[in-house]
């Protein structure tokens, strides 16, 4: 995951028209005709070290319209490259429900997991997963697991491997990827000092052109005790690393009360023009891709899911509250639709 800390970071203003576009109505389930701009707003946390394995591997539990254009706008960009996945887990396939009957291009409703739909990544990653993160990375029961048609991401603090905290993550790379399409997943997320949970997307090409000019889009990710989600894309801008994102806690002056720690619908929409995210209808992150306005290319070619649940680094901080371990992710659901 991004480190958006790692390197020097400078901001950008274009004078003429670019590709930022918020609504002023966070409520509104689409784009509004007002339109403002913020700049970077989320850290992001993703270093993929090529190293790591990412083997596929089962739990062992058997309860297991357009936006007007700006006329100008700032964003923020970083010097710091990050490298690509395992690339013997490399592709670009699209992989669709194998049901004609189904109302889905792809869903995961959990029953199981499912190795077909997933693969876990195992280990440290390079640097801590390039952010200096504490926990390593299995895919024993003990730290995902499904129960009752729920999937569960748990954290542990426990020493493993020469780490002190054990967590899962799991990708669909090489398994499933596509470009455009509505997201829904119902989710609860842990809180917690120096916790740090995420359900994100990479470019499925990742391996042939490297992090960030594979694009980056994150539709959830908590910190530490906030009852905020941050939604954040990444992308390659003239051969620097560009960061854009919002949050529920003050999107353009709107401002969503959540627990997060309970059960919410979250929803991330996404065609030729905008990318939009929403928290039970609130929408907290918004940016207009049209014409591959600032270098967003990326954002138009096929992303895979990945969910985990991180412990401590960059972001959060290093202060980690070993009292709430374990500390689970939930998932209910994941479902895409054109």
């Amino acid at each position: 995951m991004l480190n958006k800390f790692a390197a020097t970071l400078i901001t950008v203003t274009a004078a003429s028209a670019f590709f930022f576009a918020c609504s002023d109505d966070s409520n509104s389930s689409g784009p509004a005709d007002d339109t403002s701009v913020e700049s970077s707003s989320s850290s992001r946390h993703s270093e993929l070290d090529p190293e790591s394995s990412s083997t596929s591997s089962s739990s062992s539990s058997a309860d297991g319209g357009s936006l007007p254009a700006m006329t100008s706008s700032s964003f923020t960009l970083s010097s710091s490259r990050h490298s690509g996945l395992d690339p013997e887990s490399s592709s670009s396939s699209v992989t669709v429900s194998s049901s004609s009957d189904s109302p889905y291009l792809w869903n995961d409703e959990f029953d199981t997991i499912d190795t077909t739909k997933w693969t876990f990544e195992i280990g440290t990653g390079a640097s801590g997963w390039g952010n200096n993160e504490k926990q390593y990375y299995t895919a024993r029961s003990e730290n995902a697991y499904v129960q009752d048609g729920i999937l569960h991401i748990r954290a542990k603090k426990e020493d493993y491997e020469g780490s002190g905290y054990t967590s899962a993550r799991m990708i669909t790379k090489g398994k499933f990827s596509f470009t455009y399409g509505t997201v829904e997943a119902r989710i609860a997320l842990p809180t917690g000092k120096g916790i740090w949970p995420a359900f994100w997307m990479l470019g499925a090409n990742i391996d042939e052109v490297s992090w960030p000019a594979c694009g980056e889009i994150d539709i959830i990710e908590s910190i530490n005790d906030e009852s905020v989600v941050y939604g954040t894309n990444h992308w390659q801008f003239e051969g620097s690393h560009a960061e854009y994102g919002n949050n529920t806690g003050d999107f353009h002056g709107a401002k969503k009360e959540l627990d997060i720690t309970q059960f919410h619908t979250y929803k991330l929409t996404w065609d030729e023009k905008i990318i939009a995210m929403y928290v039970d209808d609130f929408k907290y992150h918004e940016i207009s891709i049209e014409n591959n306005a600032g270098g967003t290319d990326a954002f138009h070619k096929p992303q895979f899911f990945l969910l985990n649940v991180a412990v401590g680094g960059n972001w959060p901080g290093f202060e980690i509250d070993d009292t709430q371990f374990p500390n689970e992710m939930l998932v209910d659901y994941i479902r895409v639709t054109r």
